[in-house]
């Protein structure tokens, strides 16, 4: 069981003009710590696309903000594996500040043939290590499929 953590500070180019963090800048620096946690994994997407030709495409991305970020701040992504599906991944991020919780996302990825755009099992090895990775949290019970 693993939970995956990265931290960030909010720049200016992620916040309005009035310093606050700009939600689309958010979504951007998530898809950067997605793109983290398969690199600490041993599967950069180096790898995974351009030689393997497999991509992780977001199927479903559900998100909610519980208090502003503001411009300088240093937050913390934490990052979990809920469940492994056939060709799903289902991920839950909770994001925190000093002052506690700022947003939290439940995200679901799936393998894609970068050949054909369909959706794949994972190959044996990629499910190993996600699987590896499966963790348990409040309310939720670790699903390896």
């Amino acid at each position: 069981m693993t939970n995956f953590s990265f931290d960030r500070v909010l720049r200016f180019g992620d916040c309005d003009p009035s310093g606050i963090a700009y939600f689309p800048s958010y979504l951007n620096i998530l898809n950067g710590v997605v793109e983290d946690f398969w690199a600490r994994i041993g599967l950069p997407w180096p790898e995974l696309i351009t030689v393997r030709k497999i991509g992780t495409p977001t199927v479903h991305l559900d998100c909610d903000f519980s208090r502003p970020s503001m411009f300088g701040d240093l937050l913390t992504f934490n990052l979990r594996i809920i469940r492994v599906g056939g060709s799903s991944l289902h991920l839950e991020h909770i994001i925190s500040g000093a002052n506690g919780p700022r947003w939290r996302a439940r995200q679901i990825l799936a393998a894609t043939s970068l050949i054909d755009h369909h959706a794949i099992p994972w190959p044996d090895d990629i499910r190993f290590a996600l699987i590896t990775h499966v963790s348990a949290g409040e309310g939720t019970e670790a699903m390896p499929a």
